[in-house]
């Protein structure tokens, strides 16, 4: 199957990420296989895919969306304003101590080019699905007993396209264990917006404290 040329009724055919992704994955070895991919056209336009980072054993995950403009320049993630906002709710929260493994579902930056820069673009469903085996791979290699889901994009690939952050955010949620067979999958999940949306509300402090409260809820649930 070709990368990126048109499917039935106009949907992009991809390969899909795995056979890229170690049949035994580490975090080292998933960081090393990334930059091989290309089970999607994202890697066309972009400087590197964007692993995830933090130690096996981590108990908690933070899964975001995708890298934005600075995590693709510097191969990290959660480095820019966004990641910045997060570590100062975390801190809020009493979760700046706490061992978690940061990454996003989609490991290359969708982005349009506008006015000299490159602007945000949220990866479709297609995207998803074709880098889904590397979310996999980093669960298995980590086994968190939680995972912090940050806004619908990565809402909607762990629990479907039915989910939405304002009716389901800041409440303990059971991991939905047949959606992915894993070995040893997460115990249970916790939802918020993504730190990106507080950033561009119009009343900041009053979002940012309802991120707060949501991870105030997982820092309980890791005691």
């Amino acid at each position: 199957m070709s990368v990126g040329r048109a499917g039935r009724a106009g949907k992009p055919e991809h390969e899909g990420a795995a056979r890229w992704v170690p049949s035994q994955p580490t975090v080292a070895s998933l960081k090393a296989a990334v930059q091989q991919c290309r089970g999607c056209e994202l890697y066309h336009d972009t400087t590197q895919a964007v692993m995830g980072e933090g130690p096996e054993g981590a108990r908690l995950m933070l899964l975001g969306e995708q890298p934005g403009d600075r995590e693709d320049r510097e191969g990290l993630p959660f480095v820019g304003p966004a990641g910045r906002l997060l570590d100062e709710a975390l801190a809020a929260a009493g979760l700046d101590d706490v061992p978690a493994y940061r990454t996003n579902v989609v490991k290359h930056f969708r982005h349009e080019r506008g006015a000299g820069k490159r602007i945000h673009k949220s990866p479709s469903r297609w995207h998803v699905a074709a880098c889904e085996p590397w979310l996999l791979g980093e669960l298995e290699a980590v086994r968190p007993t939680g995972v912090l889901v940050l806004g619908a994009t990565a809402g909607q690939a762990v629990l479907g396209p039915s989910f939405r952050v304002g009716a389901s955010r800041g409440t303990r949620m059971d991991w939905p264990r047949d959606r992915f067979g894993l070995a040893e999958p997460p115990t249970w999940l916790v939802a918020t917006t993504h730190p990106s949306a507080v950033l561009r509300s119009r009343q900041r402090d009053a979002d940012f404290a309802a991120l707060v409260a949501d991870l105030a809820v997982v820092r309980d649930l890791l005691r």
